[in-house]
């Protein structure tokens, strides 16, 4: 009445014709489904630009992608997520969705998530949604919380909205 081979199977179990014909009906939309265009037409993401440490950029550096410093880079970087190496100097603004800061930055970080790792050194203010700073990390500025800190560029809102609430 069972079998090994049956009991595995997906699908419904009531009868032997409507187990076999369940058993080939879902056949014809996985077929389907490894042919789909979507799925191939999805386009991979990109490797991270990486400026190795024997480089030094003098210009503003942007890209939707993703870039990794090694090096240094005098002028601002606007990415998608961005890494600092631990021996990189960035001189210059930095926003990105993802800020990971492993060497130096001397200027404003603005992004949705930074983190500091332990040989970090940022002399300038950061500006985030969510922040992470491990110990040992070196930083002098000020920090400051925002639900949108890409946006606006760090103008800060929140001194004109307690004198709205007197009253």
């Amino acid at each position: 009445m069972f079998s090994k081979s049956r009991i595995n199977e997906p699908g419904p179990k009531a009868g032997d014709a409507e187990g076999a014909d369940a058993a080939a009906a879902p056949a014809a939309p996985r077929a389907a489904m490894s042919d789909s265009k979507p799925v191939a037409s999805a386009k991979p993401k990109p490797a991270p630009s990486i400026l190795s440490s024997d480089l030094k950029v003098v210009g503003n550096l942007r890209t939707s992608g993703d870039i990794q410093i090694e090096g240094q880079v005098e002028g601002d970087i606007h990415a998608h997520l961005l890494t600092v190496g631990e021996g990189a100097t960035v001189n210059g603004e930095v926003v990105a969705d993802d800020v990971i800061v492993n060497g130096r930055v001397i200027g404003r970080v603005r992004g949705l998530k930074v983190r500091l790792t332990s040989t970090a050194r940022v002399e300038g203010d950061i500006i985030h949604k969510t922040i992470a700073i491990e110990s040992g990390a070196h930083f002098e500025g000020s920090v400051q919380r925002q639900d949108d800190p890409l946006g606006g560029g760090g103008k800060q809102k929140a001194p004109k909205q307690p004198p709205a609430q007197n009253g």
